[in-house]
């Protein structure tokens, strides 16, 4: 009887003793936790946290960047943003690279890589070709892509050998528009490439032969396999294309210097110039607010856009 109670007992002991024993496992592993990822934390709160609500309160400010005196002037900032001219006008030309550029660069980018997609040696070769402007510094394709398309540059040149008239691509500014997006694109699909070649390699083949054996083209295959099982690799590459194509702004600054004309400014150009050249670092700092709340806003919408497409795909 009494090895029985004692059974019991130390039965007892133990049931009640395992939970303690989780509760403190379960708190050192978030103290684990806490204590790996408190570094991230703090470089992310310093590097983004402070700096964006350091650019809130000087948005309300008329700061110039160098004095220590400066006074809250409200919103006067941001209505003189949606005023000024030059900032719409940056505006609407960075909207223009950011939708144009975003179709050209996922187009170009999946059908390169669709192309590409096999394991030939050749294959592997051209991926490097295409990636490689991409990790090359923006300011160096900028003034490489300057150089050539310049007045006495390599392509006029080449066109003069065959008897043609140069091109004003960047004296003139439609010819400029073009030019900056068109370089943007070439520098950056090969980053959409890269991303578009591993949402096709993780496709199981298995789709593609019962696709060939019910007797569908490489297109009808393309359209009913590939882009669906690709969907969230395609919601990626617009996001990120699209977020970054809204900052651009080294190559332009090597590329036109936002001319002819000041027609190829884009907003962060426009941000930069003000806040330095301008000594008006109150007003950038709204201008930038502004930026980040419309490429916070696009980013969320393109999400939630493709999120919504695809669950109806996967519904129907």
């Amino acid at each position: 009887m009494a090895d029985t109670v004692a059974r019991l007992a130390g039965t007892a002991r133990a049931r009640t003793s395992a939970p303690s024993r989780r509760r403190r496992t379960s708190w050192h592993d978030r103290l684990a936790g806490v204590i790996m990822g408190g570094p991230a934390l703090l470089v992310f709160v310093a590097m983004f946290i402070v700096p964006m609500l350091l650019a809130i309160v000087l948005s309300f400010t008329d700061w110039n960047g160098y004095s220590l005196h400066f006074d809250f002037i409200g919103f006067e900032n941001y209505a003189d943003a949606f005023k000024n001219p030059r900032t719409v006008d940056a505006a609407v030309f960075t909207a223009i690279i950011a939708v144009v550029g975003t179709v050209l660069c996922n187009g170009i980018g999946l059908a390169v890589a669709s192309l590409i997609a096999g394991n030939s040696r050749g294959n592997t070769v051209l991926r490097t070709v295409f990636f490689y402007p991409y990790i090359i510094s923006a300011l160096i394709i900028g003034f490489l892509w300057s150089a050539m398309l310049a007045p006495q540059g390599a392509v006029n040149s080449l066109l003069a050998q065959f008897g043609a008239a140069p091109l004003p691509f960047l004296t003139d500014m439609t010819f400029a528009k073009a030019s900056v997006i068109l370089t943007i694109v070439w520098s950056h699909f090969g980053f959409n490439m890269i991303l578009y070649l591993a949402g096709i390699k993780s496709v199981p083949t298995e789709y593609y032969e019962a696709a060939t054996v019910d007797g569908a083209s490489r297109w009808q295959q393309f359209r009913s396999v590939t882009l669906p099982l690709i969907a969230p690799v395609l919601t990626v590459n617009l996001v990120l294309t699209l977020v970054g194509l809204l900052k651009a702004y080294d190559i332009v600054l090597a590329l036109t210097d936002g001319g002819p004309a000041a027609s190829t400014q884009t907003i962060v150009y426009q941000i930069l110039k003000d806040s330095f050249a301008q000594a008006r670092l109150g007003f950038g700092a709204a201008q930038s607010v502004v930026l980040l709340i419309v490429t916070a806003a696009i980013g969320l919408a393109v999400t939630f856009a493709r999120r919504g497409a695809d669950r109806k795909a996967s519904e129907s």
